[in-house]
Protein backbone atom coordinates (compact mmCIF):
# COMPACT_ATOMS: atom_id res chain seq x y z
CA UNK A 1 0.00 0.00 0.00
CA UNK A 2 2.75 2.66 0.78
CA UNK A 3 4.95 1.60 -2.74
CA UNK A 4 1.45 2.60 -4.48
CA UNK A 5 0.73 5.39 -2.34
CA UNK A 6 4.76 6.36 -3.30
CA UNK A 7 4.13 6.09 -7.05
CA UNK A 8 0.73 7.92 -6.67
CA UNK A 9 2.57 10.86 -5.30
CA UNK A 10 5.10 10.54 -8.24
CA UNK A 11 3.06 10.19 -11.31
CA UNK A 12 0.72 13.03 -9.64
CA UNK A 13 4.22 15.59 -9.17
CA UNK A 14 5.04 14.72 -12.25
CA UNK A 15 1.50 15.68 -13.74
CA UNK A 16 1.46 18.71 -12.28
CA UNK A 17 5.25 19.90 -12.86
CA UNK A 18 5.08 18.71 -17.10
CA UNK A 19 1.59 20.81 -16.90
CA UNK A 20 3.09 23.84 -15.04
CA UNK A 21 6.09 23.60 -17.27
CA UNK A 22 3.77 23.64 -20.39
CA UNK A 23 1.72 26.19 -19.05
CA UNK A 24 4.36 28.62 -18.74
CA UNK A 25 6.24 27.46 -22.15
CA UNK A 26 2.82 28.25 -23.92
CA UNK A 27 2.11 31.40 -20.96
CA UNK A 28 5.62 33.50 -20.88
CA UNK A 29 5.63 36.24 -18.49
CA UNK A 30 6.54 39.59 -19.49
CA UNK A 31 6.21 43.16 -17.65
CA UNK A 32 3.21 43.87 -20.11
CA UNK A 33 1.61 42.28 -22.47
CA UNK A 34 2.97 39.77 -24.84
CA UNK A 35 1.69 40.15 -28.78
CA UNK A 36 -0.88 37.34 -29.62
CA UNK A 37 0.28 34.11 -31.25
CA UNK A 38 1.28 30.75 -30.17
CA UNK A 39 4.46 29.47 -28.64
CA UNK A 40 3.67 25.44 -30.12
CA UNK A 41 4.87 22.17 -28.91
CA UNK A 42 7.21 22.47 -26.03
CA UNK A 43 11.05 22.95 -26.98
CA UNK A 44 10.57 22.51 -30.76
CA UNK A 45 7.94 25.72 -30.53
CA UNK A 46 6.69 26.36 -34.15
CA UNK A 47 10.14 25.50 -35.91
CA UNK A 48 9.01 22.63 -38.25
CA UNK A 49 6.35 24.53 -39.72
CA UNK A 50 9.12 27.47 -40.17
CA UNK A 51 11.17 24.86 -41.83
CA UNK A 52 8.39 23.69 -44.62
CA UNK A 53 10.06 25.22 -47.87
CA UNK A 54 8.37 28.36 -49.36
CA UNK A 55 7.61 27.37 -53.40
CA UNK A 56 5.83 30.65 -54.07
CA UNK A 57 7.77 34.46 -54.12
CA UNK A 58 4.83 35.41 -51.69
CA UNK A 59 5.48 35.76 -48.09
CA UNK A 60 6.58 33.12 -46.38
CA UNK A 61 3.66 30.97 -46.12
CA UNK A 62 4.22 30.21 -42.12
CA UNK A 63 4.52 33.96 -41.58
CA UNK A 64 1.35 35.00 -44.04
CA UNK A 65 -1.11 32.17 -42.14
CA UNK A 66 -0.08 34.37 -38.77
CA UNK A 67 -0.51 37.46 -40.09
CA UNK A 68 -3.81 37.03 -41.55
CA UNK A 69 -4.94 35.47 -38.11
CA UNK A 70 -2.70 37.58 -35.48
CA UNK A 71 -1.81 40.85 -37.78
CA UNK A 72 1.38 42.36 -38.60
CA UNK A 73 3.12 41.75 -34.50
CA UNK A 74 2.89 37.81 -32.78
CA UNK A 75 5.25 36.01 -31.07
CA UNK A 76 6.64 32.10 -31.77
CA UNK A 77 9.12 29.89 -31.01
CA UNK A 78 11.73 29.06 -32.97
CA UNK A 79 14.92 26.86 -32.71
CA UNK A 80 13.76 26.63 -28.79
CA UNK A 81 13.75 30.56 -28.38
CA UNK A 82 10.88 33.02 -28.42
CA UNK A 83 10.40 35.13 -31.43
CA UNK A 84 8.24 38.16 -31.93
CA UNK A 85 8.00 38.61 -35.73
CA UNK A 86 7.11 42.18 -36.99
CA UNK A 87 5.68 43.18 -40.89
CA UNK A 88 4.87 46.55 -39.51
CA UNK A 89 6.84 48.73 -41.77
CA UNK A 90 7.04 51.75 -39.70
CA UNK A 91 8.30 50.18 -36.77
CA UNK A 92 10.40 47.75 -38.41
CA UNK A 93 12.62 50.66 -39.96
CA UNK A 94 12.85 52.41 -36.68
CA UNK A 95 14.01 49.44 -34.61
CA UNK A 96 16.18 48.48 -37.64
CA UNK A 97 17.96 52.25 -36.47
CA UNK A 98 18.33 51.77 -32.89
CA UNK A 99 21.53 48.78 -33.32
CA UNK A 100 23.09 48.96 -30.09
CA UNK A 101 20.45 50.45 -27.91
CA UNK A 102 17.10 48.71 -28.98
CA UNK A 103 18.66 45.48 -30.36
CA UNK A 104 21.62 44.02 -31.31
CA UNK A 105 22.71 41.61 -34.30
CA UNK A 106 22.05 37.41 -33.50
CA UNK A 107 22.35 34.80 -35.05
CA UNK A 108 19.70 31.21 -33.83
CA UNK A 109 21.97 29.30 -31.58
CA UNK A 110 21.85 26.52 -34.21
CA UNK A 111 23.55 28.47 -36.95
CA UNK A 112 25.87 30.90 -35.07
CA UNK A 113 27.62 27.35 -33.32
CA UNK A 114 27.84 26.10 -36.70
CA UNK A 115 28.97 29.46 -38.51
CA UNK A 116 30.37 31.68 -36.48
CA UNK A 117 31.34 29.71 -33.17
CA UNK A 118 32.52 31.97 -30.14
CA UNK A 119 31.89 35.55 -31.07
CA UNK A 120 29.00 35.50 -33.33
CA UNK A 121 26.58 37.15 -30.74
CA UNK A 122 28.92 39.55 -29.76
CA UNK A 123 28.02 43.35 -30.61
CA UNK A 124 29.66 46.30 -30.94
CA UNK A 125 33.65 46.28 -31.73
CA UNK A 126 33.55 42.90 -33.27
CA UNK A 127 31.05 43.84 -35.88
CA UNK A 128 32.47 47.36 -36.31
CA UNK A 129 35.66 45.78 -36.86
CA UNK A 130 34.36 42.92 -39.01
CA UNK A 131 32.67 45.92 -40.92
CA UNK A 132 35.50 47.98 -41.43
CA UNK A 133 37.51 45.61 -42.84
CA UNK A 134 34.88 43.70 -45.46
CA UNK A 135 33.74 46.83 -46.81
CA UNK A 136 38.04 47.74 -47.65
CA UNK A 137 37.71 44.53 -49.77
CA UNK A 138 33.97 44.32 -51.07
CA UNK A 139 33.07 48.34 -51.15
CA UNK A 140 32.09 50.89 -53.67
CA UNK A 141 36.16 51.61 -53.70
CA UNK A 142 37.03 48.07 -54.14
CA UNK A 143 34.39 47.35 -56.67
CA UNK A 144 35.21 51.09 -58.47
CA UNK A 145 39.22 49.95 -58.25
CA UNK A 146 39.77 46.38 -59.12
CA UNK A 147 35.79 44.35 -58.74
CA UNK A 148 34.59 45.23 -61.52
CA UNK A 149 36.88 43.84 -64.23
CA UNK A 150 37.61 40.95 -61.66
CA UNK A 151 33.98 39.81 -62.19
CA UNK A 152 33.84 40.65 -65.38
CA UNK A 153 36.69 37.97 -66.44
CA UNK A 154 35.18 35.48 -63.91
CA UNK A 155 31.47 35.44 -65.28
CA UNK A 156 32.71 35.76 -69.13
CA UNK A 157 35.05 32.53 -68.36
CA UNK A 158 31.87 31.12 -66.43
CA UNK A 159 29.09 31.89 -69.24
CA UNK A 160 31.89 30.53 -71.57
CA UNK A 161 31.93 27.25 -70.04
CA UNK A 162 28.08 27.25 -70.30
CA UNK A 163 28.28 27.20 -73.94
CA UNK A 164 29.90 23.89 -73.73
CA UNK A 165 27.04 22.17 -72.10
CA UNK A 166 23.65 21.00 -73.59
CA UNK A 167 21.61 21.78 -70.16
CA UNK A 168 22.67 24.17 -67.46
CA UNK A 169 21.38 23.90 -63.80
CA UNK A 170 21.94 27.59 -63.12
CA UNK A 171 21.46 27.62 -59.24
CA UNK A 172 24.35 25.54 -58.92
CA UNK A 173 26.41 26.49 -62.14
CA UNK A 174 25.71 29.85 -60.39
CA UNK A 175 27.22 29.05 -57.10
CA UNK A 176 29.84 27.65 -58.62
CA UNK A 177 31.05 30.78 -60.68
CA UNK A 178 30.59 33.16 -57.50
CA UNK A 179 32.35 30.90 -55.56
CA UNK A 180 35.19 31.06 -57.58
CA UNK A 181 35.03 34.54 -57.75
CA UNK A 182 34.47 35.16 -53.58
CA UNK A 183 37.14 32.36 -52.81
CA UNK A 184 39.77 34.95 -54.98
CA UNK A 185 38.83 37.98 -53.15
CA UNK A 186 38.88 36.31 -49.95
CA UNK A 187 42.03 34.07 -50.16
CA UNK A 188 43.53 33.80 -53.24
CA UNK A 189 42.13 30.84 -53.41
CA UNK A 190 42.33 28.95 -57.33
CA UNK A 191 39.37 26.97 -57.14
CA UNK A 192 39.66 25.51 -60.61
CA UNK A 193 42.75 24.19 -59.84
CA UNK A 194 41.78 22.93 -56.45
CA UNK A 195 41.21 19.17 -56.04
CA UNK A 196 38.86 20.07 -53.56
CA UNK A 197 35.10 20.39 -54.56
CA UNK A 198 34.53 23.09 -52.72
CA UNK A 199 31.31 24.45 -54.10
CA UNK A 200 30.06 20.99 -53.68
CA UNK A 201 30.51 20.85 -50.09
CA UNK A 202 29.36 24.26 -49.44
CA UNK A 203 26.01 23.40 -51.53
CA UNK A 204 25.41 20.18 -49.73
CA UNK A 205 26.03 21.60 -46.14
CA UNK A 206 23.12 24.42 -47.52
CA UNK A 207 21.15 21.64 -48.25
CA UNK A 208 21.33 19.75 -44.26
CA UNK A 209 21.50 23.63 -42.61
CA UNK A 210 17.56 24.50 -42.55
CA UNK A 211 16.28 21.01 -41.63
CA UNK A 212 15.35 19.82 -37.82
CA UNK A 213 19.02 19.79 -35.91
CA UNK A 214 19.09 16.24 -34.95
CA UNK A 215 23.09 15.39 -34.81
CA UNK A 216 22.04 11.64 -35.87
CA UNK A 217 24.00 8.98 -38.46
CA UNK A 218 21.85 9.49 -41.77
CA UNK A 219 19.93 12.64 -41.32
CA UNK A 220 20.69 15.80 -43.24
CA UNK A 221 21.80 17.69 -40.45
CA UNK A 222 24.32 15.31 -39.61
CA UNK A 223 25.78 15.11 -43.32
CA UNK A 224 25.25 19.30 -42.96
CA UNK A 225 28.34 18.88 -39.78
CA UNK A 226 30.53 16.41 -41.62
CA UNK A 227 30.36 18.82 -44.68
CA UNK A 228 31.62 21.66 -43.00
CA UNK A 229 34.35 19.87 -41.15
CA UNK A 230 35.96 18.86 -44.55
CA UNK A 231 35.65 22.73 -45.69
CA UNK A 232 37.07 24.07 -42.20
CA UNK A 233 39.37 22.04 -42.67
CA UNK A 234 40.48 23.34 -46.22
CA UNK A 235 40.24 26.63 -44.63
CA UNK A 236 42.49 25.72 -41.69
CA UNK A 237 45.20 24.46 -43.53
CA UNK A 238 44.88 27.60 -46.09
CA UNK A 239 45.59 30.07 -42.63
CA UNK A 240 48.68 27.95 -41.52
CA UNK A 241 49.68 28.67 -44.90
CA UNK A 242 49.41 32.22 -44.78
CA UNK A 243 50.19 32.64 -41.53
CA UNK A 244 53.73 31.28 -42.19
CA UNK A 245 54.26 33.22 -45.60
CA UNK A 246 53.15 35.85 -43.21
CA UNK A 247 55.85 35.38 -40.30
CA UNK A 248 58.21 35.20 -43.18
CA UNK A 249 56.88 38.86 -44.31
CA UNK A 250 54.90 37.92 -47.32
CA UNK A 251 51.51 39.30 -47.22
CA UNK A 252 49.52 39.66 -50.84
CA UNK A 253 47.13 41.85 -49.30
CA UNK A 254 43.38 40.06 -49.77
CA UNK A 255 40.95 39.85 -47.14
CA UNK A 256 42.75 36.86 -45.30
CA UNK A 257 45.94 38.71 -45.32
CA UNK A 258 44.13 41.11 -43.78
CA UNK A 259 42.81 39.04 -40.85
CA UNK A 260 46.44 37.21 -40.65
CA UNK A 261 47.54 40.57 -40.25
CA UNK A 262 45.29 41.67 -37.48
CA UNK A 263 45.42 38.22 -35.47
CA UNK A 264 48.32 39.47 -33.54
CA UNK A 265 46.46 42.51 -32.64
CA UNK A 266 43.19 42.00 -32.05
CA UNK A 267 41.87 39.18 -29.14
CA UNK A 268 39.12 38.11 -30.52
CA UNK A 269 40.67 37.03 -33.86
CA UNK A 270 41.30 33.50 -32.86
CA UNK A 271 42.91 30.85 -35.11
CA UNK A 272 38.29 29.01 -34.74
CA UNK A 273 36.93 32.50 -35.40
CA UNK A 274 38.77 33.27 -38.39
CA UNK A 275 38.19 29.68 -39.89
CA UNK A 276 34.78 29.97 -38.85
CA UNK A 277 34.21 33.87 -40.40
CA UNK A 278 35.85 32.63 -44.06
CA UNK A 279 33.30 29.67 -43.40
CA UNK A 280 30.52 32.46 -43.14
CA UNK A 281 31.17 34.65 -45.76
CA UNK A 282 31.64 31.78 -48.56
CA UNK A 283 28.48 30.38 -47.65
CA UNK A 284 26.74 33.86 -47.40
CA UNK A 285 28.02 35.25 -50.86
CA UNK A 286 27.66 31.59 -52.52
CA UNK A 287 23.52 31.40 -51.28
CA UNK A 288 22.53 34.88 -51.80
CA UNK A 289 24.69 36.03 -54.96
CA UNK A 290 23.65 32.84 -56.84
CA UNK A 291 20.04 32.52 -55.58
CA UNK A 292 19.21 36.46 -56.68
CA UNK A 293 21.21 35.63 -60.09
CA UNK A 294 19.03 32.73 -61.06
CA UNK A 295 15.53 34.49 -60.24
CA UNK A 296 17.05 37.54 -61.85
CA UNK A 297 17.32 35.04 -65.24
CA UNK A 298 13.83 33.38 -64.56
CA UNK A 299 12.25 36.84 -64.64
CA UNK A 300 14.43 37.71 -67.27
CA UNK A 301 13.05 35.16 -69.53
CA UNK A 302 9.34 35.25 -68.45
CA UNK A 303 9.70 39.00 -69.35
CA UNK A 304 10.90 39.26 -73.00
CA UNK A 305 10.15 43.37 -72.67
CA UNK A 306 12.62 43.67 -70.21
CA UNK A 307 14.93 41.40 -71.47
CA UNK A 308 14.77 43.17 -74.73
CA UNK A 309 15.20 46.73 -72.60
CA UNK A 310 18.04 45.33 -71.09
CA UNK A 311 19.40 43.66 -74.15
CA UNK A 312 19.40 47.26 -75.72
CA UNK A 313 21.07 49.18 -73.05
CA UNK A 314 24.19 46.88 -73.03
CA UNK A 315 24.50 46.82 -76.86
CA UNK A 316 24.34 50.85 -76.71
CA UNK A 317 27.43 50.63 -74.23
CA UNK A 318 29.09 48.69 -76.42
CA UNK A 319 28.54 50.76 -79.83
CA UNK A 320 30.02 53.59 -77.87
CA UNK A 321 33.17 52.18 -77.13
CA UNK A 322 36.53 52.93 -78.83
CA UNK A 323 37.79 49.63 -78.46
CA UNK A 324 35.16 46.85 -78.24
CA UNK A 325 38.22 44.48 -76.58
CA UNK A 326 38.11 46.86 -73.98
CA UNK A 327 36.75 45.32 -70.11
CA UNK A 328 33.84 47.32 -68.45
CA UNK A 329 34.75 50.60 -67.41
CA UNK A 330 33.26 52.14 -63.97
CA UNK A 331 31.20 54.83 -65.85
CA UNK A 332 29.78 52.50 -68.46
CA UNK A 333 28.46 50.36 -64.91
CA UNK A 334 27.36 53.80 -63.35
CA UNK A 335 25.41 54.32 -66.68
CA UNK A 336 23.26 50.86 -66.40
CA UNK A 337 20.15 52.53 -65.40
CA UNK A 338 18.22 49.40 -66.34
CA UNK A 339 19.98 47.19 -65.41
CA UNK A 340 19.75 48.97 -62.15
CA UNK A 341 15.90 48.54 -62.34
CA UNK A 342 16.45 44.92 -62.72
CA UNK A 343 18.35 44.45 -59.94
CA UNK A 344 16.52 46.72 -57.58
CA UNK A 345 13.47 44.98 -58.69
CA UNK A 346 15.06 41.55 -58.43
CA UNK A 347 15.99 42.31 -55.19
CA UNK A 348 12.68 43.34 -53.98
CA UNK A 349 9.99 40.58 -55.47
CA UNK A 350 13.02 37.74 -54.57
CA UNK A 351 14.22 38.14 -51.25
CA UNK A 352 16.12 34.95 -50.12
CA UNK A 353 15.63 35.09 -46.55
CA UNK A 354 12.13 34.87 -44.54
CA UNK A 355 13.28 37.94 -42.13
CA UNK A 356 16.03 39.66 -40.09
CA UNK A 357 16.66 38.65 -37.32
CA UNK A 358 17.85 40.90 -34.31
CA UNK A 359 18.07 40.12 -30.24
CA UNK A 360 15.86 42.60 -27.79
CA UNK A 361 18.54 44.09 -25.40
CA UNK A 362 16.00 46.61 -23.62
CA UNK A 363 12.00 46.34 -23.30
CA UNK A 364 9.79 47.48 -26.48
CA UNK A 365 6.51 48.51 -25.66
CA UNK A 366 4.48 49.35 -29.18
CA UNK A 367 1.09 49.59 -29.33
CA UNK A 368 0.09 47.95 -26.60
CA UNK A 369 2.05 45.09 -26.66
CA UNK A 370 5.30 44.16 -24.66
CA UNK A 371 8.42 42.62 -26.72
CA UNK A 372 10.74 41.98 -23.77
CA UNK A 373 14.04 42.10 -23.14
CA UNK A 374 16.09 38.77 -24.42
CA UNK A 375 13.42 38.01 -26.80
CA UNK A 376 14.59 37.31 -30.45
CA UNK A 377 12.91 39.72 -33.06
CA UNK A 378 12.20 38.45 -36.60
CA UNK A 379 11.99 41.70 -39.05
CA UNK A 380 10.31 40.97 -42.12
CA UNK A 381 11.30 43.19 -45.43
CA UNK A 382 8.71 41.50 -47.41
CA UNK A 383 6.12 42.68 -45.62
CA UNK A 384 7.18 46.15 -47.47
CA UNK A 385 8.35 44.76 -50.42
CA UNK A 386 5.37 42.40 -51.15
CA UNK A 387 2.74 45.05 -50.15
CA UNK A 388 -0.30 46.15 -52.75
CA UNK A 389 -0.82 49.18 -51.08
CA UNK A 390 3.31 49.93 -52.04
CA UNK A 391 3.58 48.54 -55.25
CA UNK A 392 1.05 48.21 -57.98
CA UNK A 393 0.88 43.75 -58.36
CA UNK A 394 3.67 43.19 -55.99
CA UNK A 395 4.48 39.61 -57.04
CA UNK A 396 4.62 41.25 -60.44
CA UNK A 397 8.47 41.67 -62.11
CA UNK A 398 8.14 44.94 -63.48
CA UNK A 399 11.87 46.83 -63.65
CA UNK A 400 10.52 49.80 -65.53
CA UNK A 401 8.16 50.55 -61.69
CA UNK A 402 11.69 51.91 -60.77
CA UNK A 403 11.45 54.83 -63.10
CA UNK A 404 7.71 56.41 -62.39
CA UNK A 405 7.94 59.76 -61.21
CA UNK A 406 7.02 59.09 -57.43
CA UNK A 407 10.09 57.80 -57.16
CA UNK A 408 13.69 59.38 -56.96
CA UNK A 409 16.70 57.49 -58.04
CA UNK A 410 20.33 58.68 -57.78
CA UNK A 411 23.63 56.62 -58.32
CA UNK A 412 26.17 57.22 -56.15
CA UNK A 413 29.42 55.32 -55.75
CA UNK A 414 27.66 52.61 -58.19
CA UNK A 415 25.09 51.77 -55.71
CA UNK A 416 21.44 53.01 -56.48
CA UNK A 417 19.94 54.68 -53.76
CA UNK A 418 15.78 54.80 -54.30
CA UNK A 419 13.38 57.08 -52.55
CA UNK A 420 9.69 56.15 -52.62
CA UNK A 421 7.48 59.30 -51.35
CA UNK A 422 4.58 57.74 -49.85
CA UNK A 423 6.54 55.28 -47.82
CA UNK A 424 8.86 58.19 -46.18
CA UNK A 425 8.44 57.04 -42.51
CA UNK A 426 7.99 58.62 -39.51
CA UNK A 427 10.75 59.92 -37.02
CA UNK A 428 11.63 57.57 -34.32
CA UNK A 429 9.85 60.61 -32.19
CA UNK A 430 6.45 60.33 -33.96
CA UNK A 431 6.27 56.31 -34.20
CA UNK A 432 3.06 55.84 -32.41
CA UNK A 433 3.47 53.99 -29.14
CA UNK A 434 6.77 52.80 -29.20
CA UNK A 435 8.62 53.34 -25.91
CA UNK A 436 11.70 51.90 -24.56
CA UNK A 437 12.78 50.84 -21.23
CA UNK A 438 16.27 48.99 -19.84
Amino acid sequence: MEVWSLWLFVISFLVVSVTTWISWWRNPSCNGRLPPGSMGLPLIGETLNFLVTCKSIDIHPFIKERMERYGSLFKTSLAGRPVVVSLDPDFNYFVLQQEEKLVELYYMDSFANLVHKGNANEGGYVHKYLRRVILSHFGPEALKEKLLWQAENVINHGLHEWTKQTEVAVKGQSAAMILGFTSKILMSYELEKSKQNLSEYLCSFLQGLMTFPLYIPGTAFYKCIKTQRKVEKILSELLEERRKSYSQGCNNGDFLGQIVEDMGKEAFLTKEFAVSLMFGLLLASVETISSTATLAIKYLLDNPSALQQLTEEHEEILKKREDTSLGLSWEEYKSMTFTHYVINETLRIGSVAPGILRRVIADIHINGYTIPKGWNLLVVPAALQLNPNTYKDPLTFNPSRWKVDNIKASMENGVLTVTVPKLEVKKPDDVKAIEISG
